[in-house]
């Protein structure tokens, strides 16, 4: 990624409807396992401009909220919006002591990682920093078949459906306590605008994440709204949705 695209995505991180929605899904999630908040240490793995920081210290009571990321621009955008401690490391080599962590997320990360294996790795490490009965929360973009002009702007090189993250989350040693898709009732949409428009050049290329012509605006609360939507739906934890452009895992540290 670009410096300029660090800094669009800086931008967006606090009123863009992906990303209002998907925190509304993350805490939908992780609501019914981490709240009311105690005094944990949280580790979001792979922060980028630091847009979750912020929000994640609504399960850390009185602790801390650290990030790391492997890009020094990214974190130079955290530091102007967050007094977090953060770290340039990479997610496959975290910087920090066995079991030193109550929570550790990701989101859109390990799609990131170059290399086969690099996903093992992350989620291994994610498992090494993580104290027993820890909990981390993982979000990836969902099916190979969807990769568009999206995953190049963004440098992204894989995508899971959930049993394939939730058969690596295993293999790294963690419990799944839940896993879904997300983005789902605008499924649909995408997959008209990346799998047909764009192709035929009927649509931008690149990123779909950039902000909306003004006339198009009222986009921005129409699709927050039906993100919130999911999100009121994830809440009930006997609800899973079936397909979606987000594979989300809530998984945790054994005990013993």
């Amino acid at each position: 990624m670009t410096e300029q695209d660090f800094c669009d995505l800086f931008t967006l991180e606090q009123e863009f409807w992906w990303y209002k929605g998907m925190r509304q899904i993350s805490f939908a999630l992780l609501d019914p396992y981490l709240l009311p908040p105690v005094k944990r240490s949280i580790l979001d793995a792979g922060c980028g401009t630091g847009g979750m920081l912020s929000w994640l210290a609504r399960y850390s009571g009185n602790g801390s909220v650290s990030g790391i990321d492997v890009s020094p621009v990214a974190l130079e955008f955290c530091r102007k919006a967050n007094d977090n401690e953060l770290y340039e490391a990479s997610v496959t080599s975290l910087p920090f002591e066995d079991c030193s962590f109550d929570v550790v997320t990701s989101f859109d990360v390990l799609v990131q990682l170059p290399a086969e294996n690099d996903d093992i790795l992350a989620l291994k490490e994610m498992y090494r920093v993580l104290k027993p009965g820890g909990i981390a929360f993982v979000r990836v973009a969902a099916y190979k078949w969807m990769r568009s002009g999206h995953d190049i702007a963004l440098e992204s090189s894989s995508r899971y459906t959930r049993k394939s993250l939730t058969k690596k989350a295993e293999e790294a040693g963690f419990q799944i306590i839940r896993s879904t898709y997300a983005n789902s009732f605008l499924f649909p949409l995408a997959l008209l605008r990346r799998l047909i428009l764009k192709p035929v050049g009927l649509a931008d290329k690149g990123s779909d994440v950039r902000p909306l012509p003004q006339k198009l605006e009222w986009l921005n609360r129409l699709f927050t709204a039906t993100l919130n939507l999911e999100a009121k739906i994830l809440k009930d934890t006997r609800n899973t949705l079936c397909a979606g452009l987000s594979v989300i895992a809530v998984i945790k540290r054994p005990v013993a």
